[in-house]
């Protein structure tokens, strides 16, 4: 047996059992997949870096010696909200940071099977959401004890990528899923008026569910200096949170969106390349994410067939990167990215349990080679504060007014890379 069989198994093993920890980048999906690609701001389907290739484009492999790559980053939000205009006495602000720090692992395995054809494996954080407020915003409607909502998502991504030629290179992958969810203080919801299923809405513990989907990818050369990739993720088809069935709609729905992109990666000069992503993210397709919370209120409570949601849009991301080697030893990075706004002014309300506002990152890297032939990596990532301002967003059985969301993040990353 290869010598680094054991140790891969017991990685995997391992991370198997590891929930991908929340967090909240472009909507609730990470903004990058391995520690190179976060120094960039995410940029990953024309350039591949690492072993968690695979979770930005499957094709991606192709271009990467042998490999493992271990990971981790360390996820601080800060998120909050402010009611004002509330005639049931809940104007205030609130902070929803009683839990500040996540520590989210990732692993990422490559390994060339022949000429044409290389395997790779991703394991890694999907997305996720956390808020946890100690005083509840929702209190003055009759909710009890603290509030807060905690979404988690671990993707296992095995793929195969194919050289078709010299130049063209087609990758497919199946995701396999886990994830899973708690929400806590929404009484104030469960009901008959506003649930389809009383009982069944807040403070049932954790639930899980498992489901699948696949990914597509492409990648090739242009010209010898340019490269173009593209890449798509199916909807992932996830079982129901039972234990929230009156919640989200569809009886507990809570399938993850189908996203796609395209990239371009362009080597400037032997040292330096320019690399940029766009990625549509479609959360509005998965009924309890993109359905309003108006819903409602229009005979479709919570937890039915077309529910009241979180109001979630469909969003486009840009991404902008330099990865630049400055010698035999050490390679810089840096990167921006842009997302849309997925939260309307009209949905702040209930997203104050979900404040996913950001809109732009700012990103920076390091890697440096080790004389044993290893490498370590390290990201920085700061998402800058964004505001949604609410307006017409608490309905007037609440009382009316105006809710406001905010957050902003910061991430550190560390990764080590063996040849293999």
């Amino acid at each position: 047996m290869n010598r680094s069989s054991p140790l891969l198994a017991s990685l995997l093993l391992a991370g198997l059992v590891l929930p991908g920890s929340a967090l909240a980048t472009n909507g609730y999906f990470t903004h990058g997949f391995g520690v190179r690609s976060q120094g960039v701001a995410g940029v990953g389907i024309a350039l591949p870096q690492d072993g968690l290739a695979a979770a930005n484009n499957p094709a991606g492999t192709a271009a990467l010696a042998n490999r493992l790559d271990l990971g981790a980053t360390w996820f601080r939000p800060s998120r909050g909200a402010t009611i004002s205009g509330n005639l049931a006495g809940a104007n205030s602000r609130y902070d929803g940071n009683d839990t500040e720090d996540f520590l989210i692992p990732e692993l990422g395995y490559v390994r060339q099977l022949s000429d044409q054809l290389s395997f790779g494996f991703a394991l890694h954080a999907n997305g996720g959401m956390n808020t946890d407020y100690g005083r509840n915003p929702f209190g003055a409607f009759g909710s009890r004890g603290s509030a807060g909502v905690n979404l988690e998502q671990l993707f296992v991504t095995p793929s195969l990528a194919w050289k078709l030629d010299a130049r063209n290179t087609v990758g497919i992958a199946t995701t396999f899923a886990y994830q899973r969810f708690e929400m806590k203080g929404v009484q104030a919801f469960d009901n008959p008026f506003f649930s389809a299923a009383p009982g069944d809405v807040s403070n049932k513990g954790t639930d899980y569910s498992r489901g699948w989907g696949w990914k597509l990818g492409y990648s090739g050369e242009l010209t010898p200096t340019l490269t173009f990739g593209a890449t798509y993720s199916s909807r992932l088809d996830m079982g129901r949170f039972s234990s929230y069935q009156g919640l989200f709609a569809e009886r507990g729905g809570f399938d993850i969106p189908a996203s796609y992109g395209v990239g371009l990666a362009w080597k400037y000069s032997e040292q330096t390349t320019i690399a940029g992503d766009w990625q549509r993210i479609e959360y509005s397709d998965v009924k309890s994410v993109g359905n309003p919370l108006a819903n409602l209120l229009t005979g479709n409570p919570l937890g039915s067939r077309n529910g009241g949601g979180f109001g979630w849009r469909d969003i486009s991301v840009i991404k902008l990167g330099v990865v630049h080697e400055l010698n035999n030893v050490y390679t810089l990075r840096a990167g921006v990215s842009h997302a849309q706004q997925p939260i309307p002014t009209s949905e702040t309300f209930f997203n104050i349990l979900a404040p996913g506002t950001i809109e732009d990152h700012v990103s920076a890297g390091i890697s440096w080679k080790t004389a044993s032939g290893g490498e370590w990596s390290v990201s920085y990532t700061h998402a800058f504060k964004e505001h949604v301002n609410g307006s017409g967003s608490i309905p007037m059985p609440f009382g009316g007014g105006e809710a406001d969301l905010w957050l902003k993040e910061d991430m550190l990353s560390v990764g080590y890379t063996f040849a293999l």
